[in-house]
């Protein structure tokens, strides 16, 4: 199907994104759900996992920040996002999540090093937890509510697919620095989640119909492979690995290659499918008939 916009040109513009955005999705997402697993092997007893899961979300919650400005371009376009707090702006939330998620996980992270102020450790904790999840999904809601059509056509799955991604990712990454004797929950976490994001990302495309057609096509398509393979393959080594510290490691770092592979191709996806009116207009012309035959 042929589609014409006026004079050739876009119809919606493309995102004013650099490729830093898409590696915070992916540290944002680690830092996220790392925190819930922090959370969750602590409460089970599991010290060493619980202190590496919480030295991880640390270390990506302070990336994050470096990488937002780095695309924003000064600090103080990072700052003057916090003059205000907009509720149904998914990107004023964000920020604020991002604030209280950082500084709750690198204080409790400071305070584990050096085994000082015990409550106030406990209550950073408590406070990064309950930012864990939004942190993990908030940036998948945030491209959702554009116009962007492979984004906005894809709302009400890429927060879950984030939140898998994100839960696989930081279930390698604890993995791959954790004793293989107190590894294993974050090992079933990484392949449990890498199954659900493979089972997410096909609803996905077959809820976008021929929109989804970007992620075979260009960058989009070949992160979109690449994320496949490695995402894979690594969790297959995972599932097999054991106390087998080699192949684990080696699966959680395909897994973590896997999780920002996703992001750069739902990233890249979105520029594609701007400049190709198409996928503006068809999408929009079939909402409008189904309007007006009463469906």
């Amino acid at each position: 199907m042929t589609t014409q916009s006026y004079y050739g040109r876009n119809i919606v513009k493309e995102p004013v994104w650099s490729p830093e955005i898409a590696l915070y999705f992916w540290t944002g997402g680690i830092a996220g759900a790392s925190a819930v697993l922090h959370g969750v092997a602590r409460t089970a007893g599991n010290e060493p996992l619980a202190k590496r899961a919480l030295y991880v979300g640390a270390v990506a919650d302070l990336v994050s920040p470096v990488l937002l400005v780095k695309d924003l371009g000064r600090p103080e376009r990072f700052l003057n996002m916090f003059r205000m707090f907009k509720v149904t702006s998914p990107m004023s939330v964000g920020s604020w999540i991002l604030l209280v998620s950082g500084g709750a996980s690198s204080t409790a992270a400071a305070l584990e090093l050096l085994g000082i102020l015990a409550p106030v450790k406990r209550a950073a904790e408590t406070v990064s937890f309950a930012a864990g999840p939004p942190l993990a999904t908030y940036t998948g809601a945030l491209v959702a509510n554009s116009s962007i059509p492979v984004w906005s056509e894809a709302r009400d799955h890429l927060p879950w697919l984030f939140a898998a991604s994100a839960t696989a990712t930081a279930g390698a990454a604890a993995a791959a620095i954790t004793p293989a004797s107190h590894a294993a929950p974050a090992r079933r976490a990484a392949v449990l989640a890498a199954v659900a994001e493979g089972v997410v990302m096909r609803a996905m495309r077959r809820r976008l119909g021929f929109v989804g057609e970007v992620y075979d096509r260009d960058a989009a398509g070949r992160h979109a492979r690449l994320c496949r393979t490695c995402t894979t393959v690594g969790a297959g080594l995972l599932a097999l690995a054991g106390r087998r510290p080699a192949a684990a490691r080696t699966g959680s770092m395909l897994v973590l290659a896997g999780g920002l592979a996703l992001r750069f191709s739902v990233f890249r996806a979105g520029f594609q499918s701007a400049r190709d009116p198409r996928y503006t207009v068809v999408p929009q012309r079939a909402r409008l008939h189904a309007r007006e035959s009463g469906y």
